[in-house]
């Protein structure tokens, strides 16, 4: 008698899948095909395979259950016969949608409502929830023009990189980077930034975020538990300080800068601050501050720099990196996230000889070190020129949508004050007005437009205002997005 394919009882003992953990011996005794069926349905419905999503090659999958290909078969056909999938030739099958009854409860950090997102006072994930929100127009500052990236460039970069790359470049390497990245990131702060620095003492880190969270630990197990912030500040550099329990005193900043009086009296022993473009005034520290600072310093207070933004003017001259001048008093930190994209996440950290070798530990036991490839493609944009141009390329398109933002902001919020136009990737406007700079943001968000509230970034009450990021969206965009606020205002 003829053995049924859809018996149970006459296979070998499965090993399972990796695919869903699907594993056959689970299944019922003569209904292999209404077994699987009902696994992927579950897994259609509970979004573990989301539309779009491909299902393995029957072929594959009876391989790896140790069935008949036909149960596969049968399995995707009922499903096909739903509805959920499609069959697509060479393309394989395709989830094509999800059971109209699957409903579930919203998952852990699911996208908050305008009103929820901006009355509470902002968490750990506050940014993540601010990214996820769905928008028409997103004016959230710190991203550079995307669409310029230099595709062609980066990727000829990485086939040289990847051609001249020995086997054993595939294995573990240095923590503190590869040399050619030191070295170019050597060269690169010389070039842009007047620092002069050894390769050796670079470290490759995975941007911005992790040198201050990394820097933060060190400081804090070196016991330095208090690092002055900017007041109006960032609060993501605030959140990664505090991740390592290092506490965050504010201290003003005025049209100068860092108030160094103000800094004497937190009595903290080290400070973090963006000088060349301070986040988010725009304000650059003016000559007779960094002279206090340096004076500060010299009595045996550390100096963290971030120097945010420092690649991005347009009417006004480059200042120096502090770093330049204090090279044994700064812990300095630089990344290409404004200049390429965030999502490469490369950054450097040029440290004091006494903070060096802690951080590279630190670093080491984060990650082992940044992947080696994106590293040597950079280093190749950088020794090439190419990040020069790129960098060439990219001012005149961000100050003709930085002009394009101003007019909008002139026409449609006429009552708005513009700082930090000068320089960098986002405006600070504020407000006399009678609402909550949430309460705009909130308003903003329920017509489509994406921005952060001034208050977000302040740890003392001042008056409302909005950060304004220019530089990732078209003129369109960036007209009908004030427009789209300046209605809110007048709402409020």
């Amino acid at each position: 008698m003829p053995r049924s394919n859809d018996d149970a009882s006459h296979r070998s003992k499965s090993p399972g899948a990796d695919f869903l953990q699907l594993h056959a011996d689970d299944a019922p005794v003569g209904g292999l095909s209404d077994w699987l069926a009902r696994r992927l349905r579950l897994a259609i419905a509970d979004g573990r395979l989301p539309v779009g999503s491909r299902l393995p090659a029957t072929r594959t999958l009876a391989a790896e259950l140790r069935v008949s290909r036909g149960v596969v078969t049968e399995a995707y056909r009922r499903l096909s016969e739903d509805g959920h999938v499609d069959g697509r030739g060479r393309n394989g099958t395709v989830v094509v949608a999800a059971p109209a009854s699957a409903s579930r409860p919203p998952a852990p950090g699911a996208t908050p409502s305008a009103n929820a997102l901006f009355t509470a006072a902002p968490g750990a994930d506050v940014f993540d929830s601010l990214r996820a929100a769905p928008a028409r127009i997103d004016l959230s500052p710190g991203t550079p023009d995307l669409a310029a990236f230099p595709r062609a460039a980066w990727l000829r970069a990485e086939r040289t990189a990847l051609g001249e790359l020995a086997a054993s470049g595939f294995g573990y390497g240095d923590p503190r980077g590869t040399p050619a990245l030191r070295a170019a990131v050597a060269t690169w702060v010389a070039r842009t930034r007047g620092i002069s620095v050894d390769p050796d003492e670079v470290l490759i880190v995975a941007g911005t975020a992790q040198a201050l969270t990394l820097t933060a630990q060190v400081l804090h197990d070196s016991g330095i538990r208090d690092v002055a912030v900017e007041d109006p500040g960032s609060l993501g550099a605030r959140q990664h300080l505090r991740s390592r329990q290092v506490r965050t005193p504010p201290t003003a900043v005025d049209a100068d800068g860092l108030r160094i009086d103000h800094l004497h009296a937190s009595g903290a022993p080290a400070v973090l601050l963006t000088p060349a473009h301070q986040f988010p005034t725009g304000v650059v520290l003016s000559g007779e501050r960094r002279r206090e600072l340096m004076r500060w310093a010299a009595g045996g207070g550390l100096i963290v720099e971030d120097d945010y933004d420092a690649e991005h003017r347009y009417d006004r001259p480059p200042v120096p990196a502090l770093r330049s001048m204090l090279a044994e008093e700064v812990i300095y930190a630089g990344s290409i996230s404004k200049l390429l994209a965030p999502a490469l996440r490369i950054g450097w950290v040029l440290a004091p000889r006494r903070h060096r070798d802690d951080l590279v530990a630190a670093k080491r036991y984060a990650d082992l070190g940044n992947a080696a490839l994106p590293q040597l493609t950079l280093a190749r944009l950088m020794e090439s020129g190419d990040l020069e141009r790129h960098l060439r390329h990219l001012r005149p398109r961000h100050r003709r949508r930085r002009d394009t933002m101003i007019g909008a902001i002139n026409a449609h919020l006429p009552g708005a004050v513009i700082h930090g136009a000068a320089a960098g990737l986002h405006l600070l406007i504020t407000f006399n007005a009678g609402f909550t700079d949430t309460e705009l943001a909130s308003a903003a968000l329920e017509a489509g437009v994406k921005v952060q509230p001034l208050s977000w970034h302040r740890q003392h009450p001042h008056e409302p205002g909005l950060v304004l990021g220019y530089a990732a969206r078209t003129a369109t965009e960036i007209d009908e997005g004030i427009a789209a606020i300046g209605e809110a205002v007048r709402r409020l």
